[in-house]
């Protein structure tokens, strides 16, 4: 695929996350994580969104043609979650150790707030499922999943209970990005997430330090999530337009508002 990187920062968009207007809430570890993204055209996505957002929009190129929006299926590892205002008390322990593989779209909101909407997110634990359900409204599901890395090559796989959705994606790890492009900003740096809960929408901010990202390329994708969560049946079957690989950051979240 040819070389389309800008070097101008995506408009409303940076790589370093404007902070918190309060204390977190809530802090995770999310380790290894591999971005694998299609672009897709508006309609596959609109009608999936919550009311007061719209998919927001980047083109191949990095620039906003109000028509190219984008897919992600992300894989990382959860760590060392705790809730901050509990102390010492808010640290979860092993119980809050687990692979998730989720399904995004990318939106903004009538205040031109960018974040994303989560149409699935499987997780490896039972415990954090429930909890993840009941405290955010976020739609998680329970899997067999499980990480694996060595030889310059990082796998996720996972099957949610109960069903026959699959995933699997395995990549191989490239060189280091010195700076992100544009899209690679649009795709990973995104600074809250769009959730409707009881009939509203609230807008859950997070921070964290800029990804440190790498190039990557797929060794395997075999994925049936995407299809799953309403979006185009054999769009895992193209080959991605965007590979990213993330050994890691540190997260925390704000209050919904």
């Amino acid at each position: 695929m040819t070389d389309t990187r800008p070097t101008q920062s995506t408009p409303g968009l940076q790589a370093v996350a404007p902070g918190l207007p309060g204390r977190p809430w809530i802090s995770q570890d999310w380790l290894d994580v591999v971005f694998v993204h299609w672009r897709v055209d508006l309609s596959a996505v609109a009608p999936l969104l919550p009311a007061g957002t719209r998919p927001d929009t980047m083109a191949l190129d990095g620039t906003d043609d109000g028509v190219t929006t984008w897919v992600g299926l992300i894989a990382f590892r959860f760590e060392d979650t705790r809730f901050p205002p509990l102390g010492a008390l808010g640290r979860t322990g092993s119980i809050g150790d687990f692979v998730e593989v989720n399904v995004r779209v990318y939106t903004v909101d009538e205040q031109g707030q960018h974040g994303v909407v989560f149409l699935s997110l499987d997780a490896g634990k039972l415990l954090p499922t429930l909890g993840a359900r009941v405290a955010t409204g976020l739609p998680y599901w329970w899997a067999d999943a499980e990480s694996r890395s060595g030889d310059g090559r990082v796998g996720y796989a996972m099957r949610r209970h109960g069903t026959h959705l699959r995933s699997l994606v395995d990549v191989r790890v490239g060189d280091e990005l010195a700076e992100p492009s544009a899209l690679e900003t649009f795709l990973t740096a995104r600074w809250g997430m769009h959730v409707h809960r009881a009939g509203r929408t609230r807008f859950w901010p997070n921070e964290h330090d800029a990804w440190p990202l790498h190039r990557a390329s797929v060794v395997s994708l075999r994925d049936d999530l995407v299809g799953a969560a309403g979006l185009p049946f054999g769009l895992t079957e193209l080959e991605p337009d965007s590979v990213l690989y993330s050994p890691g950051v540190t997260t925390r979240f704000g209050r919904g508002r």
